[in-house]
C-alpha cells in the first residue's frame, strides 16, 4: 500500500462510527502522520500503537481518537 494512502484509509476506518467524523478524521490524520500507525478497530486497541496512545492535548486529554 502506498504510504500516502495509509493514513486516510486507516483513519476512515477508525472514525467510521464517530459522532463528529470530520474532527475525528482530522485528529487521527495528525496522529497518524506523527506516529506512522493507527490502532485497528473503531475504538480502543491503542496498545497497538503506543505513540498514538500517549499523545495528549494541551488540556492533558487524549489527542488521538
Amino acid at each position: 500500500m502506498a504510504k500516502s494512502l495509509y493514513c486516510p484509509q486507516k483513519c476512515k476506518a477508525r472514525c467510521g462510527r464517530a459522532g463528529v467524523k470530520n474532527r475525528c478524521i482530522k485528529y487521527c490524520g495528525i496522529c497518524c502522520a506523527e506516529c506512522k500507525c493507527v490502532p485497528s478497530g473503531a475504538y480502543g486497541n491503542k496498545h497497538q500503537c503506543p505513540c498514538y496512545r500517549n499523545k495528549v492535548s494541551s488540556k492533558g486529554k487524549p489527542k488521538c481518537p
